[in-house]
């Protein structure tokens, strides 16, 4: 089975502008959005069979992937008007 790279506009969809904005504006968003993107294609790859490692890192891989999108939308929800 083939997975697909997500990135971080199609995790938020409904806040692209936001997204796009931020990485404009926010220079640690901007970090942390490059920062998501190489850890999810990096699992991507592993998960694919492209490139190889050990269990154990490709469960930290994905609890580091899935801590820097917690951040990140945290972010985004902070600068979405209420």
């Amino acid at each position: 089975m083939h997975i697909e790279h997500h990135p971080l506009i199609a995790e938020f969809p409904e806040h692209r502008d936001t997204i796009h904005a931020l990485k404009l504006e926010n220079a640690h968003f901007s970090r942390l959005a490059a920062d998501f993107e190489h850890i999810d294609k990096a699992v991507t790859r592993i998960e694919n069979g492209e490139e190889r490692t050990d269990a154990v890192t490709l469960e930290n891989m994905k609890k580091q992937r899935l801590a820097v999108l917690d951040e990140l939308y945290g972010m985004i929800r902070a600068s979405v008007p209420a």
